[in-house]
């Protein structure tokens, strides 16, 4: 799997998808959705989507795919190479959702909370398919949430597919475990080839899980906080375990307001984003706030 273009830039997403098979555009296609990587503090999500013709689904069954968690590492990659092989009548697609976007949408001012964004990536991925000219009849897709309201939901999006929304669709439904596979692999080698940006003093990769409930996940975290950027990318901030350490271990802020004697002009929070001269030159912002979506305040 050609994870390059994350590679090169891993502050925002990427999709990635195989080739259409031309059996696809021609006969009715079942399609699953799943994700991986949702719960960590650490790394990417991956939304995941596979599909095959009705009429080749025994074939899918034949790989012996299942729930990706129920797998190996080793096994999973083995699935997801026969897949590959079998380009001729399976196909998939994939986002993978950079921690740096899931915590700036989630603690914009306009609040994206995990769930939508969820919801509007498998969305954007079914379309994505129907754009490619996959004649898809069916769609299987793993919850996030009340599995009747995102049914529902979906199914308003797509009036011409029948959907079916489940918990533990990954376990029931074979097109559903194929895009688990291939959700995991995916998130599994973005983990392992993670470009940092940031200098890390003493770095090491031994983070475990990655999920916020792991010892070794939070002392990972305490070691790589940084006392005044925070984490690096590689962090989901928004997550309360990385909050919790911040509070601990980074330094206080104190935001002032202006002074009474300054009426016009930039206060002092506008001052640390721009230059002190003349204000028609603003100063380049820190990369920090470029990549998080910040913007300079012209006004307190």
């Amino acid at each position: 799997m050609d994870l390059s273009e994350l590679e090169r830039d891993n502050t925002g997403r990427c999709r990635l998808s195989s080739p259409v098979p031309a059996v696809c555009r021609k006969k009715p296609c079942v399609l699953g959705v799943d994700e991986a990587g949702r719960g960590p503090v650490l790394g990417p999500m991956v939304y995941a989507i596979c599909y095959c013709p009705l009429s080749r689904l025994a074939d899918l069954e034949a790989l012996k795919v299942a729930d990706s968690k129920t797998l190996s590492e080793s096994e999973r990659d083995r699935l997801f190479a026969k897949m590959e092989e079998d380009g001729d009548f399976v196909g998939w697609a994939l986002d993978v959702l950079s921690p740096n976007l899931i915590s700036t949408s989630m603690l914009g001012r306009v609040k994206y909370n995990l769930n939508s964004l969820s919801h509007d990536t498998a969305t954007g991925l079914i379309q994505y398919a129907l754009d490619q000219g996959v004649k898809i009849s069916q769609v299987f897709v793993d919850t996030v949430g009340m599995p009747e309201t995102y049914q529902e939901r979906l199914q308003l999006r797509f009036p011409g597919i029948k959907v079916t929304v489940k918990a533990k669709a990954d376990a029931l439904y074979p097109v559903v475990s194929a895009a688990s596979i291939c959700a995991k692999v995916a998130r599994d080698q973005a983990v392992r080839n993670w470009q940092f940006v940031e200098t890390l003093q003493d770095f090491d990769a031994d983070y475990g899980s990655g999920y916020p409930n792991d010892p070794k996940t939070k002392s990972w975290l305490r070691k790589h906080v940084e006392p005044v950027f925070g984490f690096p990318q590689f962090v989901r901030f928004s997550w309360r375990t990385a909050q919790a350490i911040l509070e601990k271990e980074a330094e206080d802020v104190t935001w002032e307001d202006s002074s009474a004697g300054d009426q016009e002009g930039t206060g002092r929070i506008t001052s640390y984003f721009l230059s002190e001269g003349p204000r028609t030159r603003p100063r380049a912002p820190h990369r920090y706030f470029l990549e998080r979506g910040l913007e300079p305040a012209t006004t307190l």
